[in-house]
């Protein structure tokens, strides 16, 4: 009870001065040596806003995170928590620090005193269950260590926490009535699917909790030793409390510790886990944790802390920007996390048990985030680990076929975009920091660039992806250009000639969406054509639209392997700065509500999500670097605060953190791989970042404060020095790089031999690599429609100039020996017409197909008559007539032609009006998965004379796919040999989304386009 009130006296002080920090910076910039690095972190920051962080305890790169749980349902609570909240739920082992998506809230405890409830109850109404409230003045939380005080109960709660251990103490006043919930159910955005736990002894609880979630199949085994024997212990099964339980197993499973209490009397919980077994979990407690003496771990997750946030040693600066920078420091190291026993056993993507052999195995890969700049700061200040995490997800494709993309306990989610272990493990391979097998990583790196899903397929065949065949088009073509870049560079490191070419020449290919007329990169459709209507301002989700959570003005400036080829397409510096400026003089809004993620805006640059942030930085590309550090300091200062909502956006498994760790020392990677790190404004006056090869490398910045933030001369090691970037050997080789600060812009680092520069293939290499393809587009046809009812007149066109077309009408591929095509042709019968265009040096485009359907549909008359027995939904409705009007949708879902159903069966009636000879009978629905849009489950046709009775003709059933297969639209049909007047066709869906779904458990989708009766 002292304990407690002592913190009482000093936490609204501490809370007090933080805010008070944030509107008063301190001038002092000559502070004592820095003795403790972990009491400038403060854990609360990200935990408001959007940050999604959690505050609870850990140590660098744990497997346990253990943490206050205050909701567990909606996008703010990704992480358990978050500072709205004033009831908490209980601690749990597990959390996602500051991701986009919740699950984990594994094993939670929660002690309480009174009656017995066994559900956490509302927020609302606390009182419902065994929620208790709290008040954040009451909260306190530094690295390793948490502590709240449990206002209904009176209870004192703390935790801290080793690598797979999670120790908790609770301080309970006196009571014959206190208790320790362990609740197995609940957890964050998922499913318990198998629960259960057995008794061991008067002190011991072993179980499991195995969920569905993000994760789709995930284990947790644990240990929990208790410092004081149970008076008694319930079951909780289905609701029902179980006296004197022993073992209980179901998917809902909780259990309940009673004990009497006398006034402050502890009592330590020791819990600790495993994806392998109890077994493991019970070898991670013994080695990692020796009686119940939760101060002597405390003090060890603080001076692990200590030890991992020394790497980085700053001076000068105000209390504020260290805090800033430390807790940043912090964040980046809290993932990703130790996935494998202390007997270095661990379950793989398999799922089968596997053992790590000369490494640490590790999890939760939020690559499309942390390419870009957490994992490069691994590289000066966890080299050892950032192998460990590279060896892991080679282990990863060994298991499972592919690298990861986002992958989470074991279970590759397929979450955004890009193929971005690649940058991770290339950008180790150049530094020299290569412990691992480099021709089994360039086996991997291949099978990801040449994997045919998630557009890869278009981007490898067509040099682009069509709009109309990929969600999100535009940002994977641009990330995948990238990607290919670092490809080429372990092709050229292992002397793979023809491969080096290949990627070299893939990684222009973002070129092909750049549009000269507008200066931006945007969708085109298959046949060449730029999508229209066009506004760089509308702003798409993951996997819908041409961008990922984001916009034209997001991507535009993404060609980190190609800086200078991007100059050029923008007609050079002048052009290229001008648009760059303005995009930071757009108007700052969003104009999708659904868009969370597009935060922090200075114009339409976005700091809150990850597309925007080396935008600034190109401006050195430019010879503009002053516009470069006038920039990075306005968003240092605007968009990070020391405040529980200090960032800005996702902390997205320490991206957003990296990027200030960064920016504050004085540079950022803009090419993540390519080990270069381009200059801005560092805001200290001194950095020292000690390097694990003994060296120190030093970053001073003389006369720095708040206004003088413009570089006006640099040297390094003593000699002058006037680049605006540096490069990772020279930081490796030690040494001391000082710049003189001023007020004014001056002209360093503008000259021309003074930037950085960035090609994908070197003006050098050029008439040895660059391969000049002319680009000859599909032709296209003129008509509306594919489907006709009478004949059809076919007119073929090509946005190619100069070509001819030739064409075929028997199936057969078209050739220059085909048909030539002059003018437009007629059809009265279906018929598969397939069609090239071809220049005047011999270059052919790819061959068109459109398969026309003779078929009876609505033209406006009376009969067909269509009667729908389905509920529209406003948002996708193609109309009346929609699904028989004789047009098809696209594979894009907003093409406005698609009815969209959900959680209901579809059924169509057409009445011909009289009675038809009947052929085959045919309807199409888009399977687009990252967007909910699944085939139907089953779907059935039937046709009848009367319209009474039907008679099935055809039924059949989808499978639930297993990941998200490529967008296209599946046309079923079924062969029909008779007269009938009525045509019914049933579809129904699945009832949910599958378990490895980021939105598993939700009401998936069915789209439908036209029902096609030949």
């Amino acid at each position: 009870m002292n304990r407690f009130s002592i913190s009482l006296l000093w936490i609204p002080l501490l809370f007090g001065c933080v805010s008070h920090l944030n509107n008063v910076a301190s001038s002092a910039q000559d502070e004592p040596e820095i003795i403790s690095y972990t009491k400038y972190v403060d854990p609360f920051i990200g935990t408001g806003g959007h940050g999604h962080t959690f505050p609870g305890a850990t140590v660098p790169f744990g497997m346990v995170q253990l943490s206050p749980d205050t909701g567990v349902e909606g996008w703010d609570w990704s992480s358990g928590y978050h500072v709205s909240d004033s009831s908490v739920m209980g601690f749990s082992h597990t959390h996602l620090q500051g991701t986009g998506g919740g699950d984990y809230g594994d094993i939670l405890l929660m002690p309480t005193v009174g009656k017995i409830k066994t559900e956490p109850g509302s927020k609302a109404n606390p009182d419902e269950g065994y929620r208790s409230r709290f008040e954040h003045v009451k909260e306190q939380a530094n690295p390793g260590y948490y502590s709240v005080f449990l206002e209904d109960y009176k209870v004192l709660a703390e935790l801290t926490a080793t690598t797979r251990v999670g120790v908790h103490r609770y301080t309970f006043p006196e009571s014959d009535a206190s208790h320790i919930i362990l609740d197995l159910k609940h957890g964050i955005s998922d499913t318990a699917r198998e629960t259960w736990f057995q008794v061991n002894g008067d002190n011991e609880i072993v179980g499991l909790r195995r969920s569905s979630g993000w994760a789709r199949d995930q284990y947790i085994y644990f240990v929990a030793q208790f410092s004081k024997p149970f008076k008694s212990i319930q079951g909780v099964k289905g609701g029902e409390l179980i006296n004197n339980a022993t073992k209980v197993e179901g998917d809902d499973v909780k259990a309940v510790i009673n004990y009497d209490t006398k006034l402050d009397e502890e009592i330590v919980v020791k819990v600790a886990i495993s994806s392998v077994s109890i077994d493991g979990a019970r070898k991670n407690m013994e080695a990692e944790t020796q009686g119940f003496d939760f101060e002597a771990v405390k003090r060890q997750a603080d001076l692990t802390w200590n030890e991992k946030l020394s790497k980085i040693e700053v001076e000068g600066g105000d209390q504020v920007q260290r805090t800033i920078f430390y807790t940043s420091l912090y964040h980046s190291m809290t993932v990703p996390n130790v996935f494998m026993d202390v007997d270095h056993q661990y379950r793989g993507m398999d799922h089968k048990i596997h053992k790590a052999e000369g490494f640490t195995n590790y999890t939760l890969f939020s690559l499309w985030d942390t390419f870009r700049a957490t994992h490069p700061l691994f590289t000066l200040t966890s080299p050892k680990e950032n192998n460990d995490f590279i060896k892991s997800m080679l282990a990863k494709y060994e298991q499972s076929g592919q690298l990861p993309v986002w992958e989470l306990a074991a279970n590759e989610t397929g979450t955004m975009i890009g193929f971005h272990s690649a940058p991770v493990i290339v950008d180790a391979m150049l530094k020299g920091q290569t412990n691992f097998d480099e021709q089994k990583a360039y086996e991997a790196l291949v099978a990801a660039a040449e994997d045919p899903r998630r557009g890869l397929n278009w981007f490898n065949a067509e040099g682009y992806i069509p709009m109309e065949k990929e969600a999100n088009s535009v940002s994977k073509q641009v990330e995948y250009a990238y990607d290919m870049w670092t490809v080429a560079q372990v092709a050229k490191r292992l002397g793979k000639t023809e491969d080096y070419k290949k990627y070299s020449n893939r990684a222009l290919n973002y070129k092909l969406l750049f549009n000269e007329e507008t200066g931006f990169i945007r969708g085109k459709d298959l046949y060449g054509n730029w999508v229209t209507p066009f506004d760089p301002m509308n702003i798409s989700l993951l996997g819908a639209g041409e961008y990922t959570e984001g916009n034209a003005w997001h991507y535009n400036f993404f060609a980190p392997q190609d800086v200078n080829g991007l100059i050029e397409l923008h007609g050079g510096d002048a052009g290229f700065v001008a648009k760059v400026d303005e995009m930071f003089e757009q108007e700052a809004v969003n104009d999708n509500h659904m868009a969370h993620d597009v935060t922090g805006l200075i114009g339409q640059y976005a700091q809150g999500n990850e597309p925007s942030h080396h935008a600034i930085y190109l401006y050195n590309y430019a010879g503009q670097p002053s516009k470069t550090q006038a920039r990075i300091r306005q968003v240092m200062d605007e968009m990070y605060t020391a405040e529980r909502d200090g960032l800005s956006g996702n902390e997205d498994c320490g991206q957003m953190s990296a990027w200030y760790v960064f920016s504050a020392m004085g540079f950022y990677p803009v090419n993540p791989a390519n080990g270069e790190y381009i200059i801005g404004s560092p805001i200290f006056s001194k950095v020292t970042i000690h390097l694990d090869n003994g060296n120190d490398f030093v970053i001073e910045a003389k006369n720095n404060d708040i206004n003088n933030l413009y570089i006006q001369g640099a040297t390094l090691n003593g000699n002058p020095f006037d680049k605006s970037f540096i490069t990772h050997q020279q930081i490796e080789e030690g040494g001391k790089i000082t710049f003189e600060m001023g007020a004014s812009k001056s002209t360093w680092g503008e000259a021309k031999e003074s930037r950085p520069v960035s090609y994908a293939i070197t003006p050098a290499e050029e008439a040895e690599l660059l391969e000049v393809k002319e680009q000859v587009f599909r032709p296209a046809i003129t008509n509306k429609s594919v489907i006709f009812n009478t004949t059809a007149t076919v007119g073929l066109k090509c946005i190619t100039p100069e070509v001819k077309i030739y064409y075929t009408l028997d199936g057969s591929t078209p050739s220059a020996s085909s048909t030539e095509y002059n003018e437009a042709f007629t059809l009265d019968q279906s018929t598969m017409v397939k069609a090239i265009a071809i220049n005047e040096h011999g270059a052919s485009s790819k061959v068109s197909e459109f398969d026309f359907k003779k078929s009876y549909y609505n033209t406006g008359e009376e009969f067909p008559k269509l009667t729908i027995n389905y509920e529209k939904n406003a948002s996708y409705d193609a109309g009346d007539k929609g699904i028989l009007n004789g047009e098809y949708a696209s594979d894009n879902l907003r093409d406005g032609k698609w009815d969209g159903v959900s959680g209901q069966d579809l059924e169509a009636v057409v009445d011909l009006g009289e009675p038809k000879q009947l052929h085959q009978l045919s309807m199409g629905f888009l399977e687009n998965t990252s967007s909910w849009l699944f085939l139907p489950q089953k779907i059935t046709f039937y046709v009848s004379k009367d319209g009474k009775e039907f008679t099935e003709v055809s039924q059949q059933t989808v499978e639930m796919p297993n990941d998200h297969p490529v967008i296209s639209v599946t046309r079923f049909s079924a062969e029909v040999n008779g007269t009938y007047q009525y045509v019914k066709v049933v579809a129904e869906p699945f009832e949910k989304l599958p378990t490895w779904h980021l939105g598993a458990g939700n009401t998936p989708w069915m789209f439908t386009d036209e029902l096609v009766i030949e």
